[in-house]
């Protein structure tokens, strides 16, 4: 009789999302977001993985590179006023909260490209946001609440480039 030993939670989580990036490019973003709101709410999630704060900024965490480079699985550590820069993305993506509460800012392009805020949406454990390469889709990322939060992030890129093929930055 041989062992088989359990997947983590976290391998469980990792191979519905690889699943999901094998899909057609067109509903990816929204089937990676699926597949990652199925695990969002698991406590157990990233026990595994230390994923400290920094105190000067938000951190990213790589949880998995695809072998293929097709993607990468990031987490994401803010302490509360931490905020990503306003920005669109260069390619899909896929994020959920994990812990804590995030506030997504959405901003439309005026002329001359200047960004403005039209709305905002928090965003709590468990729930998802996807989205294509797409200069319109511009957004912010922020944690407004007292306590730290951590979101999960897939981007369609391998994670050596996610400095240069990730976030079209608006403004910091």
């Amino acid at each position: 009789m041989s062992f088989i030993a359990p997947r983590s939670r976290l391998d469980a989580m990792l191979s519905d999302i690889a699943a999901a990036a094998r899909t057609d490019l067109a509903e990816r973003p929204r089937r990676v977001a699926a597949a990652l709101a199925g695990h969002l709410l698991d406590p157990g999630l990233l026990a595994e993985r230390s994923c400290p704060c920094r105190p000067d900024r938000y951190v990213r965490h790589l949880l998995h590179a695809d072998p293929q480079g097709g993607y990468a699985v990031v987490a994401l550590a803010w302490r509360p006023g931490q905020m990503s820069p306003v920005h669109a993305h260069r390619t899909w993506c896929a994020f959920g909260v994990h812990r804590g509460i995030l506030t997504e800012g959405l901003y439309r392009a005026e002329r001359g490209g200047e960004p403005v805020q039209c709305g905002s949406a928090l965003r709590a454990p468990g729930m998802v946001g996807h989205g294509a390469a797409d200069p319109e889709l511009i957004h912010r990322l922020a944690n407004l609440g007292s306590a730290e939060a951590l979101s999960v992030h897939v981007y369609g890129v391998p994670y050596e480039r996610f400095g240069q093929d990730v976030n079209l930055v608006y403004a910091a």
